[in-house]
Formats: structure tokens, sequence, C-alpha cells
């Protein structure tokens, strides 16, 4: 079985570099990728053990994602895992199936495992465990979702300017009555994406009053349904709606289908959050697309520069607005 030093002499370096690498102090790039190259050809495993009792580290990172049924998150918690094995690391996953509860006992259990350090895309508006977890010293990082009262950086996607780009474009198309799904009230990303929205439609002249505001019980498929339901159903119902989150855009279309309306001839549809397959839907949907895989390796970033004690400071990563034909076509200049 090849030891520490057979990697060493096949990359060409010494075993305190071999041994850097490993522990996630990595050096330029291309010293990292000989070394790692090295470990995959020989098979190299490291005691692991051992390393955890010299170095108090175990080499693992924790990761719980809100709802790894959401497409979005999905693809997040990949390109989280990728980074971090790139860099080293194992990583242990929990889905918190956006209930706080689930969540912490993912937190009591990674925190027993010894983790090097925790990303959290918190459930709901956090929890008490979260604190605890920063009380603790064991490093944290926020993604996605900042959570009221944690202090602890968050690395997330900035969607002002996509959003003040979508108020122009829905303008432009001479939409006057927009509406907006939103996650549950109180809860941080939610009520940004709202504030942000209102703000921007105001740039251009539109309002965006109480009734036209809809909550969700729900991050899922059935609360974008009802909350469309329930525009519909008002005495001037919107020419426009905003899905704050994938899985409510698709109840929101199925319930203008189930009336009989087409998108975007009665009714445009923006979701927040761009998936593969929303370029298939018919008509395909306009989005603000969220810059998935570089979040992941950011929050990566962030994490280990916590567990070696150095500074870390929040990110914010831009959103994109992705035009396409579910707000209908600008009219021929």
């Amino acid at each position: 079985m090849a030891n520490i030093k057979d990697v060493a002499e096949r990359a060409g370096v010494s075993v305190a570099t071999v041994s850097r690498v490993l522990n996630g102090h990595s050096p330029v790039a291309e010293t990292r990728e000989r070394v790692l190259a090295a470990v995959r050809e020989l098979g190299y495993r490291p005691n692991n053990v051992a390393r955890a009792l010299r170095t108090a580290r175990t080499g693992a990172l924790g990761l719980i994602i809100s709802d790894l049924t959401n497409p979005f998150f999905t693809e997040l918690a990949d390109a989280v895992e990728d980074e971090a094995r790139s860099l080293g690391y194992s990583l242990v996953i929990g889905n918190a199936g956006e209930r706080p509860a689930q969540q912490d006992d993912y937190i009591r259990t990674l925190l027993d495992r010894r983790i090097d350090g925790l990303l959290v895309s918190s459930a709901g508006t956090g929890s008490a465990m979260l604190s605890e977890v920063v009380a603790s010293g064991t490093p944290l990082v926020l993604l996605d979702r900042t959570v009221p009262g944690v202090d602890a950086p968050c690395v997330r996607a900035d969607g002002r300017a996509a959003l003040t780009e979508l108020a122009a474009h829905l303008a432009a198309h001479g939409r006057c009555r927009p509406a907006i799904i939103v996650a549950p009230a109180g809860t941080p990303t939610g009520d940004e994406r709202l504030s942000l929205f209102r703000t921007a439609l105001g740039g251009y002249g539109l309002t965006l009053p109480d009734e036209r505001v809809g909550a969700t019980p729900d991050l899922q498929h059935t609360g974008g349904r009802q909350v469309m339901s329930a525009f519909l159903d008002l005495a001037e119902p919107p020419d426009a709606v905003l899905a704050t989150d994938n899985l409510m855009a698709l109840g929101a279309m199925d319930e203008l289908r189930s009336r009989g309306l087409r998108v975007p001839d009665d009714v445009a549809l923006v979701v927040y959050d761009d998936v593969p397959w929303f370029t298939h839907t018919d008509p395909p949907l306009t989005a603000i697309a969220q810059p998935t895989r570089e979040l992941g390796r950011a929050a990566v970033h962030a994490l280990l520069a916590r567990i070696e004690g150095r500074p870390v400071d929040s990110v914010l990563l831009p959103a994109r607005l992705v035009t396409r034909r579910s707000c209908g076509e600008l009219p021929a200049p």
C-alpha cells in the first residue's frame, strides 16, 4: 500500500507539501494538482484517524441543505461537493427538508462527528442550534440564506441589478399589474426579494400593492398554485407574476393552464432561479439566474479560510436576468 512518501516522490514534492495539500492548506494550483494526481494514481488513502489525532482535524466538512428536492439546492450541493473534494476534503450532507427541527438534528449529528467546519443553507428562519454552533467555535458559513441573530458570513447572490432589469423588461412589454409569489413571511430571502422587486418596479412607475403579494405556506409546487389561484380571483388579476422559487413557478403555471389561461398572452410569468428545463417549457420561462456553482465554490473557500483562522467577509455574487418568451415579444421598432 502506498504511503505519503511514495506520493511525495511521484509528485516531485516534499512530504510536508503533500501533507499541506491533504490538510487543505493548498499551495499553488499546479502543485496541488500534481499531488492530487499522484494520490489518485497510487491509490493512496491517508490515515484519517491518525491525522485527526495529530492535527485536531478530521478532513470532513458538513453541509446542510434546506431542501434537496429543489433543483437549485441540488446543483448547489453538487458544486460544494466538487470543490471540497478537489481540495482534499470529504463532505457529509444533510437535507433539512425545510424543517428547522430536522435541521437541528443534522447539526447535532455533524458536530458529534467532529467536522472541521459547517456550511448551512438554513431552513426557514434558522434555529437556536445555529447560534450554538457559533458559540462552540465550530467554523460556520451560511449559504444562500442569512439568518437573523447568527453572526456568521453568508455567501449568496445579489438580485438587485437583475430585478431592476426585470422591472424595465416588464414595463417595456406594457405589463402594468405585476404580482409576486414569495416565501412564507419572515423568511429573510423572501422578504429581501419582495423589497427589491417593489423598489425596482417603483423606478418605472409600477406599483406592487399588498393584494398582489402572495406568501406561500411552503416553497413547493402546491404553494405556488395556491397563491396564483388567489391572484386570478382578484377583481383585477395581475398581468405579470414573479415566482421567487422554481417549484412555486411550476405550480403557478399549472394553475394558469387549469383555468384555460395562456402564458404570456394572458399573464406573463417569471421565475427566480433558473434550471435547465426552463428552456423546454411551453413557453420557455424568463428567469433570474443565480451563479449557483460559483456560490458553492465560494462557500467552500470561505469556510476553509475560517477553519484556518483567517478573517472572512460575506460574499455577494451578481444574479442575472435571462429573457425568454414567457413575458412575450417586444413590438418591432
